[in-house]
C-alpha cells in the first residue's frame, strides 16, 4: 500500500474513466479490494473525519462507506453523488429517506457475516454458560492449587442442550445463529415484530420470548423502532439466569439499564461486541465493568478473513452491478 492516506487508481478495462470512487475508510476493512471491471477512478482514505467528508466527494459518482455519517445536511452539498455503497450490512449511517427522495442509490452487504457472526455469539454463549471467565479467574488467583480435591466447584455450569434460545431477527445471521443453536439441542424461538417478516418463521410474542429464553441473542437492525429495544423493562421480564447477546447494534440496548441488570442479578450475564457510541471514549460506563459473566470485545464479530473478503468482492459486486444499469442489494428501492 503507498504511504499517502489517499491512494489512486484509475482503472478499467475500457480506457476513458467515466465515474469517480471515494471509499471514505478503508481502515476498516481488511481485505482486498479488486480492481474494477468498469472504467472508474478509484480514490481511498484509510479514514475521514466529518468535515472531510464533502470536500473529498465533491468530484464522486460513488461514495464507499462502512460508518462515516451521510445524514441530509452532507448529501445536499454532494449534487454529483449517485450512488453510496454501505461496506456493512447496517445502514443507519446514511439517510435513507434524503436518498429515496433524490434519487441516491443505497446498496449495502447481504449474507457476509452468516458464520462469524453466530459463531462469534456462541464463543460468548458458551463462556457465560460454562462461567470459564470466573474459573480461569479462580485459577489465575490459585484456588485450585489449595483445594483438597482434583476439581472445584465455585460457579454454576450450564448445559445448552434443552435451553431455550431466543432471537431477535430472523434474518440469515439470525437464521445461522439458530441453527447452531438446535445443533446443540437448544429449542429456538424467534420474536415476533411488526412486518415485513421472513416468511416460513414461527413467531413468539416478543414477550414471551424474553420470559422463556436461557439466551437472549439479538440480530435485527437499528431502527427507531428498536432502539433501546432491550431496556430496564425488558431485563425484569427475563430469567434471572438469562444471558443476553448483542452481536448486532449498540443502540438495541439501553446500556444504563444494563449495567443495573447485572448490579442487581436481573440476569446472570451479557456478552457484547457493540455499544452505542465506536469506539468509546475513557469514561464510558461498559469500559469500567469488571466481571467474569460481562464480555466485551471490540465489534469484531463480523471481521473473520473470510467474511471480510467475501463482503469486499460484494462490495465491488454492488458498485459494478449499478453502473451496468442491473443494481441489487438495494435499500432505497
Amino acid at each position: 500500500r503507498e504511504p499517502a492516506e489517499a491512494r489512486r487508481r484509475g482503472e478499467g478495462r475500457h480506457g476513458r474513466i467515466t465515474m469517480q470512487v471515494v471509499f471514505l475508510d478503508r481502515a476498516s476493512l481488511k481485505a482486498k479490494v479488486r480492481k474494477f471491471s468498469i472504467a472508474a477512478q478509484y480514490i481511498e482514505h484509510e479514514k475521514t473525519a466529518v468535515g472531510e467528508i464533502v470536500p473529498r466527494l465533491a468530484q464522486a459518482t460513488v461514495a464507499i462507506v462502512n460508518k462515516v455519517p451521510m445524514r441530509a445536511e452532507t448529501l445536499r452539498q454532494l449534487p454529483r453523488l449517485k450512488m453510496i455503497a454501505v461496506a456493512a450490512t447496517g445502514y443507519d449511517v446514511v439517510d435513507i429517506p434524503y436518498c429515496k427522495e433524490h434519487g441516491i442509490a443505497v446498496a449495502n452487504i447481504r449474507n457476509y457475516a452468516v458464520h462469524t457472526v453466530p459463531e462469534h455469539a456462541f464463543a460468548m454463549i458458551l463462556a457465560l454458560r460454562r462461567n470459564l471467565l470466573a474459573y480461569r479467574q479462580d485459577v489465575e488467583n490459585g484456588v485450585w492449587n489449595k483445594s483438597d480435591q482434583f476439581c472445584f466447584f465455585t460457579h454454576d455450569i450450564g448445559d445448552l442442550h434443552g435451553a431455550t434460545l431466543g432471537i431477535v431477527g430472523e434474518g440469515a445471521i439470525g437464521q445461522s445463529t439458530a441453527a447452531i443453536g438446535r445443533a446443540f439441542g437448544m429449542h429456538v424461538l424467534f420474536a415476533d415484530h411488526p412486518p415485513p417478516k421472513m416468511a416460513g418463521v414461527t413467531f413468539t410474542p416478543h414477550d414471551q420470548v424474553l420470559a422463556q429464553s436461557d439466551v437472549i441473542s439479538l440480530h435485527c437492525p437499528l431502527l427507531p423502532a428498536t432502539r433501546n429495544l432491550i431496556d430496564i423493562h425488558a431485563f425484569r421480564k427475563m430469567k434471572r439466569n438469562a444471558l443476553l447477546i448483542n452481536t448486532a447494534r449498540g443502540g438495541l440496548v439501553d446500556e444504563a439499564a444494563l449495567i443495573q441488570a447485572l448490579d442487581e442479578g436481573l440476569i446472570a450475564g451479557a456478552g457484547f461486541d457493540v455499544l452505542t457510541v465506536e469506539p468509546p471514549k475513557d469514561g464510558h460506563p461498559l469500559l469500567d465493568v469488571r466481571r467474569p459473566n460481562f464480555i466485551l470485545t471490540p465489534h469484531i464479530a463480523w471481521a473473520s478473513d473470510g467474511a471480510m473478503q467475501f463482503l469486499a468482492d460484494q462490495l465491488i459486486d454492488n458498485i459494478e452491478h449499478w453502473a451496468a444499469g442491473k443494481p441489487r442489494n438495494l435499500v432505497t428501492s
